[in-house]
């Protein structure tokens, strides 16, 4: 019984070592080490992250990505994925970290790492004015559309679970199907609605109500600790130093929520 015992736990040891060495294999040292960061970047999403003229990715999450690859001294390897593939690209390793727009949540820390925040974004709620919402409890029967897997989806399906919700892969998809009238109203954040706006000039949607407040960090594989540290520190210099509010100013035309600048 003891020899079992043993050979169960040694086992045990040798699959908590291989978990150990997945889940580390994407830490600071080996990432100096190759010279080359995988940054996982959410694409389709206004000013954060999109494709300009040239068909290059662009936006303030990009900016940040090259900022922090150079300043770490390694290549940027950008890995272009959607708002769905977010928390599961960092899970399984596809890329060392994510820059996407990542709200940090209590349910998503259960399974992968955050930073300090570097940017914050509001949920609001948006419809032409013709439509009359105040609140969730307007939002009855009406069509309203989200991206998935994101905190506008959670939070919709949890406080509107009696309006016609309509789930979009990515934010682009959303906005084209805000212009179509596919839906009446959307669940997303101003960049988007603004989007919208740029062609759908005739019935322009209006912020109805705000939703929430999220800080958005940056996302990490668990038990990366010097990574994690790396990160926070570079995120409060840069913070501290501007460069990191330049970068949001110059996408959103705005500067970075005051709890955010709080961090530094």
């Amino acid at each position: 019984m003891k020899f079992t015992n043993t050979v169960k736990q040694l086992g045990l040891g040798v699959a908590l070592a291989a978990l150990c060495s997945a889940a580390c294999a994407n830490g600071l040292d080996q990432i100096k080490k190759e010279g080359v960061i995988r940054v996982a970047i959410a694409m389709g999403v206004p000013m954060f992250s999109y494709a300009n003229a040239q068909m290059q990715p662009e936006g303030s999450d990009v900016a940040t990505a090259k900022l922090l690859a150079k300043d770490l001294g390694v290549k940027l390897q950008l890995v272009q994925i959607t708002n769905a593939a977010r928390v599961p690209t960092i899970q399984t390793g596809k890329a060392d970290i994510a820059v996407a727009n990542l709200s940090i949540t209590a349910q998503r820390a259960k399974v992968i790492d955050f930073s300090v925040p570097y940017a914050s974004l509001q949920t609001i709620v948006a419809a032409p004015k013709s439509l009359k919402i105040k609140d969730y409890a307007d939002l009855k029967g009406v069509r309203i559309g989200v991206t998935r897997a994101t905190v506008n989806d959670a939070d919709i399906s949890k406080n509107a679970s009696f309006a016609n919700i309509r789930r979009y892969e990515d934010d682009a998809t959303l906005v084209t199907a805000a212009v179509s009238g596919q839906v009446q109203a959307v669940s997303s954040q101003w960049p988007n609605v603004a989007e919208i706006n740029k062609k759908l000039k005739k019935h322009p949607y209006e912020i109805k109500f705000v939703e929430h407040e999220f800080m958005l960090g940056i996302a990490m594989q668990q038990n990366t600790p010097k990574l994690k540290a790396w990160i926070n520190e570079w995120i409060k210099a840069n913070l501290k130093n501007g460069k990191l509010n330049a970068i949001y100013k110059k996408y959103h035309g705005n500067d970075l929520s005051p709890k955010v600048l709080a961090a530094k």
